[in-house]
């Protein structure tokens, strides 16, 4: 029965290192080349974490039917959406900024905010007023899950405007990393005869 080789072991496991340390050099690269990719991705996942909650934001809006409250779950995923779009043609790869691009897409991250916290009083006012107040039970948990995640909505929404402000900032911290790959010398070159006698 064979046994398992340990240098044969020890070079996969190198290998697999290596391949990682690689991998990771290869996405410093990309970051270092379009550090505009950081806030647009943060933009994506902020998007993502309210899309992929919008049924117990719809399910809220049902029960609470409050005025605006189907208007404002509209306005921030049709904004979330075109503030990605804005993004991407704000940071031009190798150009300058696009500064009307860019005022566009603070000017909806600020329509998004603005959505949210009406969205967050409207809650507040169904569960709160003296008449017939909503109480959240195990069958109304929705409400204070769409709550939650509208919180969590609002600070990603500020994590990405901080990203955007801050990008001519780490863009220059990034461009600082070293990603370029060392070439060793073995000492063979001196052995090369360049003379070209036959």
């Amino acid at each position: 029965m064979a046994k398992n080789n340990p240098d044969e072991k020890k070079s996969l496991g190198a290998r697999f290192v290596g391949g990682l340390k690689e991998a990771w050099r290869k996405f410093l690269v990309a970051i270092k080349r379009r550090p505009q990719m950081i806030p647009l991705v943060a933009l994506v996942i902020t998007f993502l974490v309210y899309s992929l909650n919008l049924m117990h934001i719809s399910d809220t809006t049902a029960k609470i039917q409050g005025s605006g409250m189907g208007l404002a779950g509209f306005a921030t995923m049709l904004f979330s959406m075109l503030s990605m779009v804005c993004c991407m043609n704000a940071f031009p790869y190798r150009k300058k900024t696009n500064i009307p691009m860019l005022v566009l897409m603070f000017v909806m991250l600020g329509v998004i905010i603005f959505a949210d916290v009406y969205y967050l009083n409207c809650i507040y006012a169904a569960i709160s007023r003296p008449d017939n107040p909503i109480v959240v039970t195990v069958a109304t948990a929705y409400i204070a899950y769409a709550e939650w995640y509208i919180r969590l909505h609002l600070i990603m929404i500020g994590i990405s405007i901080a990203l955007v402000v801050l990008l001519p900032v780490y863009s220059k911290l990034i461009r600082k990393i070293k990603t370029s790959v060392d070439v060793q010398d073995n000492g063979s070159m001196d052995a090369i005869d360049i003379s070209g006698d036959a």
